[in-house]
């Protein structure tokens, strides 16, 4: 009785919003083209919104994920295995993204089209040299980086009181991250609700879009949605497939030991739905309890594979679009910021987009108006997001287990070879 009862009918599901909004716009952009350019607005108030939330809510993920990690430290081989194999595979899923991006030039077809919209503060920023982007970084006003809403001061301050956090004694320490976990709340909140407007922003953003663009920003998203999704499927053959390669198993038959979750993920298109299940799951297939409990939601934070691809594409996509060159350093500087924001994506709805809002404002090069286009795909994305990192933190405890020593082989072997072990018994 209560569980129907809590069913939210088809239409009052935020997705289907979106997907009914962005059908909408799409189809108000092609029939009225002079009405929807004055429907912008209304994507500028919803990514107005987000932005007033993103400052402190990369400050308090990214404060809160190192101190965590201090914790992670301390756990010994396990921790530092972990935190060494979260950041190599992020890198790798950030430079893949990246070159994919690149290599079909996502959003180009657009540049022409879209110059024109580009607010006057984007389309003259140019490239600093590097002591002047170092002195910009560095904030001489703690409060002043998040009035400003300067996003590369907020990292920067965010991960000096991280660190300094670890500096204070255990006991205090817990009472800090205790109120860092409170205050965090009242954010997620706020952008919780915000997402509840996505709706609207979609419908204004992807009319103003079509109707100044037409066919073209159709053609441009479906592409970045296609590619997407194939470089998702590569990322999980070449580099997921090859780390399972190195430490025994098939990512074929760990993936059927794990399809219920992936399909709960896929259903849900969040990756916290399946958290409880594969806690057990993971420890009934060889992996040590302790290292199960310690890799498996820190991964939830500091290793977001599906997250880093989509904002790495994402970032690229948005440069072309807008017709604004990045030079290979630029990239570069992105990836390093990326290794940052991805962190602790997982920890709200719409979690990806918020943080890849959070860097495309961080970069102070790429216009605002990007997101609003990109959002409108984002439902489509996000089915793809989840399920990568679902997959990539699993894959990531079990490998960890077997470089720590702490997983059960023969165990594991019975449950993903169950025809082998039915044959000799």
């Amino acid at each position: 009785m209560n569980a129907t009862s809590q069913k939210k009918a088809w239409y009052r599901r935020l997705g289907m919003q979106v997907l009914l909004s962005l059908a909408l716009g799409i189809t108000t952009g092609l029939l009225a083209s002079g009405f929807a350019s004055q429907l912008k607005i209304l994507g500028d108030i919803f990514l107005s919104l987000i932005k007033a939330g993103v400052a402190p809510l990369v400050f308090l993920t990214i404060v809160h994920g190192i101190a965590s990690a201090g914790d992670i430290n301390s756990a010994g081989r396990v921790g530092w295995r972990a935190i060494v194999y979260f950041e190599v595979v992020s890198t790798l899923a950030l430079v893949i993204g990246l070159a994919a991006a690149n290599l079909l030039q996502l959003g180009s077809h657009m540049s022409h089209l879209n110059v024109a919209a580009v607010p006057p503060a984007f389309a003259k920023a140019e490239s600093q040299g590097f002591f002047a982007f170092v002195m910009h970084v560095v904030p001489d006003n703690f409060v002043a980086a998040f009035a400003k809403g300067d996003l590369l001061q907020v990292v920067l301050l965010a991960v000096m009181v991280g660190i300094g956090i670890l500096a204070i004694p255990i006991a205090r320490r817990e009472k800090i991250n205790s109120g860092l976990e409170m205050v965090s709340e009242v954010l997620f909140s706020f952008i919780n609700l915000v997402m509840k407007l996505a709706p609207i922003g979609t419908f204004g953003a992807m009319a103003y879009a079509v109707g100044s663009n037409g066919i073209t920003v159709l053609i441009a998203l479906a592409q970045l949605v296609l590619s997407f999704y194939g470089v998702i499927l590569l990322f999980l053959a070449l580099v997921l497939g090859t780390l399972c390669k190195l430490a025994g198993f098939s990512l074929w038959r760990f993936l059927r030991y794990i399809k219920d979750e992936i399909f709960i993920v896929l259903g849900t298109a969040s990756s916290e739905s399946v958290l409880p299940r594969l806690l057990v799951k993971l420890e009934q297939l060889g992996c040590a309890k302790q290292t199960v409990g310690l890799v498996l939601p820190a991964g939830y934070a500091f290793n977001l594979d599906g997250t880093s691809i989509f904002m790495s594409m994402g970032l690229l996509f948005i440069a072309n679009a807008f017709g604004i060159p990045l030079t290979l350093q630029q990239q570069a500087g992105m990836l390093a910021l990326m290794l940052l924001t991805s962190k602790g994506a997982a920890t709200v709805a719409g979690g990806s987009f918020v943080v890849f809002a959070a860097t495309v404002t961080s970069t102070g090069i790429l216009p605002l108006e990007g997101l609003a286009v990109i959002f409108g795909v984002y439902r489509f994305m996000s089915f793809g997001i989840a399920p990568c990192n679902t997959i990539g933190n699993s894959v990531a405890t079990v490998v960890v287990a077997k470089w720590s020593g702490t997983f059960d082989a023969d165990k594991a072997w019975r449950h993903l070879y169950p025809e082998r072990y039915s044959i000799e018994s």
